[in-house]
């Protein structure tokens, strides 16, 4: 996580920084979608994303904070990962891209 001082000034610029990444997005559609799944799921449903992206995506998502990580016991042991509640607050922002999409393909449709 960026300390207070790395932060740029705009919160927009803050905002596309943390979440701006087309593979970040995708995951973070996932837990809105469905409030939790393993790593395995998230593969199948990000399509096109790799195996080394999506580790990627979800280390520096759970970095700053935004993704939380669960450890499963078994064999193999398993891994779920979810939306932090820091994270459940970009659900606004979600609920806004998904209204504006909507209201794009009626205009165009």
């Amino acid at each position: 996580m960026l300390k207070k001082s790395e932060l740029p000034p705009c919160p927009i610029a803050l905002t596309i920084g943390l979440i701006g990444s087309k593979w970040k997005l995708y995951v973070l559609r996932e837990f809105v979608l469905n409030s939790e799944r393993h790593f395995g799921e998230l593969l199948r449903a990000v399509e096109g994303i790799s195996k080394k992206s999506l580790t990627e995506s979800l280390r520096a998502l759970e970095a700053d904070g935004l993704v939380t990580r669960r450890e499963e016991p078994g064999r193999p042991p398993r891994v779920a990962y979810g939306l932090s509640p820091l994270g459940r607050t970009l659900l606004p922002l979600f609920d806004a891209m998904a209204a504006w999409g909507e209201t794009y393909r009626r205009k165009i449709g």
